[in-house]
């Protein structure tokens, strides 16, 4: 089992596929329409690999949930990947500062970043291949 997609109601397509790009640049938009949900107009992209991807629509409205507070939603989702300190890179020259930085841990570096619209997204290199290790505290 894994998670084939995440899906992210966006209000700029451009800006979210901008801060995806710099992160994943072996990725492509795999198709792309335009049609209606709920009686808005939304342009929609699935940007990934052939495996894994993200669905933005652009007919978001309003703000995201305060990641500080108590809201019910979404806290934030990650992706491992192989450097983190390349994705670092690959973000900030893009124009995108890093949130935070995950408390230390031997066994791994994790990165939280904030996209254009207000969701955490979490950039994880895991230093072992020991589940034990892996998700030590």
């Amino acid at each position: 089992m894994y998670l084939e997609h995440v899906n992210l109601v966006v209000s700029n397509l451009e800006k979210s596929l901008a801060f995806y790009q710099a992160a994943f640049p072996h990725w492509f938009i795999r198709a792309k329409g335009e049609g209606q949900w709920c009686g808005k107009d939304r342009t929609w992209v699935h940007f990934g690999d052939d495996y894994h991807y993200i669905a933005l629509s652009d007919h978001g409205e309003g703000e995201n949930r305060n990641l500080e507070g108590h809201q019910v939603g979404l806290a934030h989702f990650a992706y491992a990947v192989k450097n983190v300190d390349a994705v670092l890179q690959r973000l900030e020259s893009a124009g995108f500062s890093v949130d935070k930085i995950g408390a230390g841990n031997r066994f791994r570096k994790n990165l939280y970043f904030i996209d254009p619209d207000g969701f955490e997204v979490e950039f994880v290199e895991y230093l072992s291949d020991i589940p034990l290790e892996r998700n030590s505290d």
